[in-house]
């Protein structure tokens, strides 16, 4: 595809041609001949702003210096200690998801290209994801979107709809301005259509281009059209407006059902009650996980011979090295190097901890050594009732759902693992204030467990700290590019203007 499209895809976003609704995006040119005086005028008022800025240097130079450990950290250059519980320059960000001036409002249902079907693939959070993809590639086809199907037969096998995990009128509600959302085909479509809806799979992390060239011509021939296994099919990197709709969609619309909400709450709230403050940690640490891992977990012959027969399961895996994973940093920590992670950078043993997790392998054997590092743990069966729990057990992503929530609502999200939950948690923890998250750098931390007996508890104390510096959830982390979007949402990030910020913390301008 030439520069040319490139450049027009890139700049204007999904407005309805006056002449023919199956163009999706066109360009609003806002050029106008400029007269010299007015010209001469834009230039001499350029000059002036400049001047003024300049004038205002020196005043801040005792703000600048105020901020010296975040501005030195960029290079990693600073050394100095870090608040385990909270960033002291979060206050200086905010997410912003609004729309643009130029980003057109919704095409209505009979305006629209067509209907969009969704199928989402994996877990709760690979399927929001998929979702969340949905909805920007409707916006981008022009296309009606019904609400998507969710995988009822991934590892996870849960049965639950949409309507089961999400407030599906909130959902279409909230995203009324930016796409057209329907609970289905009208059945009026469905008998006006000589075949069934076409069924088709795109590639993996496709461009909007690749949905215009080649899916767009389905949907305006079919009229219904059906992408399954929807995880990860839409680019990365995006046009800035598309990027704020994925912002709203994840962080805004997809709100859990009111039963789910309710009960995460009630969690938070127990939790409070014991302790001001508490660490969620995300533990993936099932059989099935491991296995596929291909890492060596210190079990002996028994784990090599459990987790073996479990990886048959996939007869594609290459054979692998165990060392050479940990090496790489490609295996999850255990619960004991979580634990020690955490003490080494200096929470002590009365923090309080709830875990989430499905099922651990080694079960009870496994946890004991974080256990008795941080004795005041809890999980969703712990807090909850019998009774109270019993309505959600039978539906794995409606317990995800629930540990979702009181993972969000902690004080500090750690995790033990890079999955799917792990780097939608990280990527709205920012968004919603660059709360405390933790992620392990597990290709240093590895060789530095390994060699942790040789050292004093100080010295493996201060290096994992060091290890850890840029992997703590500090605004300082987020750059354009880099990482999976809903990880690192840069776009929606936003700093807070400067008079702002030296208003907040009683440095006052002359």
């Amino acid at each position: 595809m030439g520069g040319g499209k490139a450049w027009w895809l890139s700049t204007n976003l999904a407005l309805l041609h006056p002449n023919g609704k199956h163009v999706c995006w066109r360009s609003v040119s806002t050029a106008k001949s400029i007269s010299w005086s007015m010209a001469c005028g834009l230039m001499l008022f350029g000059l002036g702003l400049i001047s003024l800025l300049a004038g205002h240097v020196a005043s801040h130079l005792e703000w600048y210096s105020h901020h010296r450990t975040f501005y030195s950290s960029l290079d990693g250059n600073d050394r100095a200690p870090i608040d385990i519980w909270k960033s002291q320059y979060s206050k200086y960000y905010y997410g912003c998801k609004e729309r643009g001036r130029y980003f057109a409002p919704a095409v209505r249902e009979r305006k629209s290209n067509g209907y969009l079907l969704i199928a989402t693939s994996g877990g709760l959070n690979q399927q929001r994801t998929g979702i969340i993809d949905a909805v920007v590639v409707a916006r981008i086809l022009n296309a009606t979107l019904v609400v998507p199907e969710l995988d009822h037969h991934s590892f996870w096998k849960d049965d639950s709809d949409f309507t089961n995990i999400f407030d599906v009128n909130w959902f279409i509600t909230y995203l009324a301005k930016d796409i057209t959302i329907i609970k289905r085909v009208p059945d009026k479509i469905m008998r006006s259509m000589e075949k069934p809806p076409y069924t088709m799979r795109v590639p993996r992390k496709s461009e909007a281009e690749y949905y215009l060239d080649q899916v767009l011509p389905i949907l305006l021939r079919r009229r219904v059209l059906q992408l399954t296994k929807f995880d990860y099919r839409l680019a990365n990197n995006l046009d800035d407006e598309l990027q704020k709709l994925r912002c709203r969609v994840n962080y805004h619309a997809l709100r859990f059902t009111k039963p789910i909400r309710e009960l995460g709450r009630r969690l938070v709230m127990r939790m409070r009650k014991m302790a001001n403050r508490f660490i969620a940690v995300h533990l993936r640490f099932e059989p099935d996980m491991l296995a596929f891992s291909g890492c060596y977990f210190g079990g002996g012959e028994k784990e090599i011979h459990e987790l073996g027969e479990i990886r048959k399961r996939w007869t594609t895996l290459p054979d692998q090295s165990p060392d050479e994973e940990r090496k790489r940093g490609k295996c999850p920590l255990t619960p004991h190097e979580v634990g020690l992670m955490l003490q080494a950078l200096g929470f002590t043993n009365d923090t309080y901890l709830y875990v989430a997790s499905g099922e651990i392998y080694g079960g009870d054997e496994t946890m004991q050594p974080l256990k008795d590092l941080f004795p005041n743990m809890y999980t969703k069966e712990m807090l909850t009732p019998e009774e109270e729990l019993k309505p959600f057990l039978p539906f794995s992503s409606r317990l995800a759902a629930i540990d979702y929530i009181v993972c969000d609502e902690s004080n500090v999200f750690v995790t033990n693992n890079n999955g799917n939950m792990a780097k939608i948690l990280a990527g709205r923890r920012r968004y919603m204030g660059h709360k405390r998250t933790i992620r392990p750098n597990a290709k240093k931390l590895s060789a530095l467990f390994m060699s942790r007996h040789r050292m004093d508890w100080d010295t493996f104390s201060s290096k994992v700290k060091a290890c850890q510096r840029g992997f703590m959830g500090e605004p300082d982390e987020m750059r354009p590019g880099r990482g999976e979007f809903h990880e690192y949402p840069s776009t929606c990030i936003c700093e807070k203007p400067l008079m702002d910020a030296l208003n907040q913390d009683g440095f006052r301008p002359p």
